[in-house]
């Protein structure tokens, strides 16, 4: 990026209008050809859609890009969390040896390694249903105390104070308030169908509590060597 202060925000900006509008555009299909009936019967709409307009060529097509697209997903799912805990190695939260890179690959391996088995003991503790249950408790919880902290800059770093050319919110307050409520709806919706799985989402965002005071405390006293 050239100029950083302009290309990321259009960037973001752009990018997010491109998926609404590829989501709502396949939504229309969906309801098109399905209907609202037809929507609520099947638990496959992408395939049910697909066969009706290409046959079961395109149902094939379809199912065989689910496991491409979840796959690829993975790939961001699996390896973005590693350069956290890299980070907070590097920033003694974390157990020292998961800051180190691999000689040859400079990725840091035993954080892949830490996250991998995490992600096995995850799939193997219930259903598909119930992890996503957990992740959309804890995402959204933080999507609103993201959009919360917009207000809190704002006042305590009021745009007159800041460089020209800053970046400012389109829409401000209306837009990130609008996001902010519909996410605390969202998790309120979780919480009112699924109390147990969002308490065992809480649960889990929880441990980090006793874990960061561990570490922040222990980062205080020096740094040590190995685990």
């Amino acid at each position: 990026m050239k100029a950083t202060e302009r290309d990321l925000p259009v960037s973001l900006l752009s990018g997010t209008a491109l998926v609404v509008l590829v989501y709502g555009s396949i939504n229309f299909v969906y309801l098109k050809f399905l209907g609202h009936a037809g929507l609520a019967a099947t638990t496959t709409p992408a395939s049910d859609v697909a066969e009706s307009l290409f046959g079961p060529t395109g149902n094939f097509l379809v199912t065989l890009g689910i496991p491409l697209s979840t796959f690829g997903f993975l790939d961001l799912a699996m390896l973005a969390p590693t350069r956290v805990y890299y980070a907070m190695a590097r920033d003694g939260l974390f157990p020292e040896r998961v800051a180190s890179l691999h000689p040859r690959f400079a990725s840091p391996s035993l954080a892949i390694v830490i996250q991998s088995a995490w992600a096995i003991v995850l799939v193997l503790s219930g259903t598909y249903a119930a992890l996503i249950d957990y992740v959309t408790t804890a995402d959204w919880t933080f999507f609103s105390l993201a959009a919360a902290s917009l207000f809190v800059f704002r006042r305590k770093i009021p745009l007159a104070e800041r460089a020209a050319g800053t970046f400012a919110t389109p829409g401000y307050p209306f837009v990130p308030g609008l996001f902010l409520a519909v996410a605390l709806l969202i998790v309120g919706s979780v919480l009112w169908s699924y109390p147990g799985r969002s308490a065992i989402g809480f649960g889990l965002l929880g441990l980090g509590v006793p874990a960061y005071a561990f570490w922040s405390q222990r980062a205080k006293r020096g740094p040590r060597s190995g685990l």
